[in-house]
């Protein structure tokens, strides 16, 4: 019987302790504009005090050829001074192809995407979009980590995004 208690204990305290799911709905707006773009978006974390934490995603021209589209990359300015600039893209599991004006989602599941390792405390969940021939739009929204129960915040865009929205399930 102390044997398989001990053993029951080990496997208690390897055990994760929590798995969470993060999910974002951002609304790319339908612009009416002589010349159309799809933006670039990049999605990250930052800790409370705004330093850089860890990437989620970023949507960019993957199609051009020679890999040109990185070249504008830099035109998410805050995400290129916070992380961008030392990446080597495209980055497996982070980077993809622009989206079309709509709504969009995309889901984490802390353990698959290394959110499990965060610390608990207060972050913001940072999106920042830049268009070719269109302006640049930064929206962040607050968050706690863990989750101890379903949480959902949002905030709105004005020009290059519309409303992003962050679900939080623990």
């Amino acid at each position: 019987m102390q044997i398989r208690y001990s053993f029951m204990l080990g496997a208690a305290l390897t055990a994760p302790s929590f798995a969470a799911d993060m999910n974002v709905k951002v609304e790319i707006p339908r612009l009416t504009v002589a010349e159309y773009h799809k933006p670039y978006v990049a999605f990250w974390i930052e800790g409370a005090d705004q330093t850089f934490v860890r990437n989620l995603a970023v949507w960019y021209d993957l199609k051009m050829k020679n890999n040109e589209g990185t070249k504008w990359l830099k035109d998410m300015r805050q995400w290129w001074r916070k992380s961008g600039r030392d990446l080597q893209m495209p980055v497996d599991g982070l980077s993809g192809a622009t989206r079309a004006p709509g709504e969009q989602q995309l889901n984490f599941n802390a353990a698959k995407s290394g959110l499990d390792k965060l610390p608990a405390g207060e972050y913001a969940l940072v999106v920042e979009a830049a268009r070719e021939v269109g302006g640049r739009e930064l929206i962040r929204v607050p968050f706690q980590w863990p989750p101890k129960s379903a949480q959902t915040a949002q905030a709105k865009g004005e020009h290059e995004l519309g409303a992003v929205t962050l679900t939080l399930k623990p």
